[in-house]
């Protein structure tokens, strides 16, 4: 049952003067109204019956608080204790019994879901539109990279793991390892080859796994069944042996992914998308390390227009070049401001060129084509395109240019090759170039969340974990940055009245921060 009472009515109230009206969470609080999480949030509570709940705003705050300042659970309690501005943004009175440290993380299991913190960021977004903090129409997309809260390992070390839980459960459950079972687990021998000792790992598993299933039952013990059957699933899975699949028993949902060809990391892949001129994040999507950049680019293009935002241009880098992404912001009418992918678009632009208009492709020495066929081959469709008979005939290039009885050169491209190519001449402008260095903003955010709160590892294991922590830590920057506008409005406003006092004979006007 959610327990909701006036606010700050205690004496001890009169205190909160005492805090600066420039303070962060004063100019946070001047712009957004976080009593819709209350509403949003109702839902995970009994409404009729149970002990009165910590309110569901407060505890919201508590957790934007820990990440805004990037503090743990028990730090947070005991710097609210302590701090007047912290007690006001939470709306308690300073005399007011605080929750207990574990109460905030039975709140994030129980009471916030992923889509709870989508709905917060949205709304904290709609809210600056509304009052005209936001008024940017073109946003970035990027991925950004998580460290898991454990070490990676090798599949062997991984059974040799779950081996020892199940020699050790059997002695808890059984009174002792049967003398069936071979206990001795293999050394790995540098002398050997890495998938020969890899071969001789998974046999000797395989026939522990054999042994102890003839000794035991699930109801003689469980849990020795429970660690026998994850064996059992993880040697059934091929990526688990070649080690690309499950690297640790303690986060399984982590993965090892790639930043560069050479530099590898285990954890997981933030992708979010963001206002360019404002830098407030407007959606987030969390995946695991392996994840391939784009795949969630139509939930971040709807999550991000429900918060009203009009977008007339989206900046992405090479990864983002894709035929599906392209297609989706022509048909929303959005400017796809993304560098050409050499891995998509493979036509050699030193040598031929294309004519929109009249549906033409022209070669470096200025020959045309003339007609163009549709043709199957086993990477799908592509289009032939024919030169003119004559000028190559005359050509003389002609004999490095094709081999083989054709009469004239045939070009052969893919059915998307002709759009590819004219997006490739827009990012080869000026313009272009110019505009697409609002892309860099992006990569401050990263260092921004990564440097200062935290993103850089994870605080807890799995993916559900991951993604409260990437949102609850877009939700803390957008905040600050939300401030710092407020802040820097203000300052204008006040030098413009300080300047229009002087040029007057009105009343001086005294400024607050």
């Amino acid at each position: 049952m959610i327990n909701q009472k006036p606010k700050q009515l205690s004496l001890y109230s009169i205190l909160y003067n005492k805090i600066p009206k420039n303070h962060i969470l004063k100019l946070i609080n001047s712009v957004v109204n976080f009593s819709f999480i209350n509403k949003l949030l109702e839902g995970s509570y009994c409404k009729y019956y149970g002990r009165p709940a910590k309110e569901p705003e407060m505890m919201a705050k508590l957790c934007i608080l820990q990440y805004l300042y990037n503090l743990s659970d028990v730090r947070i309690i005991e710097e609210v204790a302590i701090n007047l501005a912290f007690m006001w943004f939470l709306g308690i009175n300073p005399d007011d019994e605080l929750p207990d440290a574990s109460l905030l993380a039975k709140f994030r299991k129980h009471r916030i879901k992923g889509t709870e913190l989508d709905d917060i960021i949205t709304e904290v977004v709609r809210q600056c539109i509304q009052k005209g903090i936001i008024k940017g129409t073109e946003i970035n997309i990027d991925a950004t990279h998580t460290h898991a809260n454990t070490l990676k390992k090798s599949s062997t070390k991984i059974l040799k793991q779950i081996s020892k839980k199940i020699f050790i459960e059997l002695e808890k459950e059984v009174g002792k390892v049967p003398d069936e079972v071979n206990q001795d687990i293999p050394k790995y021998d540098e002398s050997i080859e890495k998938d020969q000792a890899r071969g001789d790992m998974v046999k000797y598993f395989i026939e522990v796994v054999k042994t102890v299933e003839k000794n035991v039952t699930e109801t003689s013990a469980p849990q020795t069944t429970k660690l026998i059957n994850e064996i059992k699933e993880l040697l059934s899975d091929p990526k688990f042996v070649v080690q690309k699949g499950i690297r640790s028993l303690v986060d399984k949902e982590a993965r090892v992914g790639y930043k560069t060809a050479t530099d590898s990391f285990f954890g997981y892949k933030t992708e979010f998308t963001m206002i360019a001129d404002e830098r407030i994040i407007t959606a987030v999507e969390v995946n695991d390390g392996a994840h391939c950049d784009g795949k969630n680019f139509d939930n971040l293009l709807k999550q991000t227009q429900k918060s009203g935002l009009k977008i007339n241009a989206l900046y992405g880098d090479k990864a983002y070049f894709r035929k599906a992404i392209l297609d989706t912001l022509k048909t929303e009418n959005i400017e796809a401001m993304i560098p050409v992918s050499e891995m998509v678009y493979k036509l050699d632009e030193s040598k031929y060129s294309y004519n929109k208009d009249s549906d033409q492709w022209f070669c470096e020495l200025g020959n045309h084509t003339v007609s163009s066929k549709a043709k199957y081959r086993k990477n799908g469709k592509v289009i032939a395109y024919k030169f003119n008979v004559d000028q190559c005939s005359k050509c003389q290039k002609r004999n490095e240019c094709y081999k083989g009885r054709d009469k004239s050169r045939i070009l052969e491209v893919g059915v998307n090759t002709m759009d590819y190519y004219e997006l490739s001449q827009i990012a080869k402008t000026d313009e272009f170039k110019t505009r697409y260095r609002k892309r860099s903003s992006i990569e401050w955010k990263n260092g921004e969340m990564k440097r200062f709160h935290g993103l850089y590892r994870a605080r807890g294991y799995g993916l559900r974990s991951m993604s409260l922590q990437a949102k609850l830590t877009a939700i803390a920057v957008n905040l600050k940055r939300i401030a710092a506008m407020v802040f820097s409005h203000l300052y204008e406003f006040c030098l413009f009245a300080v300047k229009f006092e002087k040029q007057s004979n009105f009343i001086p006007i005294v400024c607050h921060f």
